[in-house]
């Protein structure tokens, strides 16, 4: 079956996709047109329907699965769709959202078997207690939500493929590097986007919610860590809860990056890095699963707009 990222530029095609975001904007003439995102298991690609009436507008909204036909097209270096005819799809149509999201290519339990695996690092008993409390309380979303809505391992499961991929790279440090403490490092990556659970709509059509919007996951995980210490009867000044929030305030690196304070500790900085790393190499690899070799990527928006060269040598 014909996906988006199976078309070559210029072709001419006709899919159903899923409406991942459409916004309205306003053109240079003073008319409304939406700015599209359509989806399927291959990826996302944008598209822009011209001079949309106060119908259209209200007809196609994201989370619905519409009959796109269109062109490939490219702009700015980056793929798109040319729109020719859209509609939503209909009754006996394939029309559930679900057969368009993409998802990791990890299985739930194989996931979960290493996370309980990284749970008996945690020594301390404070942060287990925490960790396993908070685990417990976001249940299935840990597994089907994603990382963002548009960047770093945007796509169902992304959530805890972004949070394994990091124990993964944590472990290895450890036995680098024996001074890490394993309590904080391995609880704080558990629990770094939990978050998100909260920050994001879901892995359909994904979009900040409004307390997201509002205080964004690094506080909603801060306010998530202060209620479970209520809830279990742990003292929320305990040094090691307070080190497991610093380290999680922290994550991002920078102020202006989103974290309201700085690296303070050691671990601190090495989940900042790690976290970096690993959003970087997804960013970089999903861009480059979509070029031939020889190419460049398009250009990655969160990377400066740099574009990324995949090599034609073995």
């Amino acid at each position: 079956m014909t996906q988006l990222y199976d078309l070559q530029n210029g072709e001419e095609f006709s899919l159903f996709v899923l409406i991942k975001s459409a916004d309205v904007r306003i053109a240079r003439n003073g008319k409304p047109f939406i700015a599209f995102s359509f989806q399927d298991r291959s990826g996302s690609m944008d598209g822009m329907y011209w001079s949309a009436t106060d119908e259209e507008i209200a007809r196609y909204q994201a989370g619905h699965v519409a009959f796109l036909r269109g062109e490939r097209d490219t702009y700015q270096g980056s793929p798109q769709v040319k729109i020719k005819a859209l509609r939503l799809a209909e009754e006996g149509e394939p029309n559930d959202p679900t057969l368009y999201v993409e998802r990791i290519s990890l299985k739930k339990d194989d996931i979960d078997a290493e996370l309980k695996e990284a749970l008996f690092l945690i020594l301390e008993p404070n942060i287990a207690r925490i960790v396993r409390k908070i685990l417990h309380q976001v249940d299935e979303d840990f597994y089907t939500y994603p990382a963002a809505k548009r960047h770093h391992h945007a796509l169902a499961g992304g959530l805890s493929f972004h949070t394994i991929s990091m124990l993964r790279i944590a472990r290895s440090m450890l036995k680098i590097y024996p001074q890490l403490n394993a309590s904080l490092l391995i609880g704080g990556i558990i629990l770094h986007d939990i978050g998100k659970t909260i920050e994001l709509s879901g892995p359909i059509s994904t979009e900040y919610t409004l307390k997201g919007k509002l205080m964004g996951h690094i506080v909603i995980m801060s306010e998530m860590i202060d209620r479970a210490c209520v809830e279990i009867g742990i003292n929320p000044d305990n040094e090691a809860v307070v080190l497991l929030k610093h380290v999680i305030l922290a994550h991002h690196g920078k102020q202006e990056y989103g974290s309201p304070v700085l690296p303070q500790v050691l671990e601190a900085e090495v989940i900042h890095q790690i976290d970096n790393m690993d959003a970087t190499i997804n960013m970089m690899t999903t861009a480059l699963d979509k070029v031939e070799k020889g190419n460049f990527s398009e250009p990655i928006y969160a990377l400066e707009r740099r574009q990324i060269f995949k090599p034609d040598f073995k």
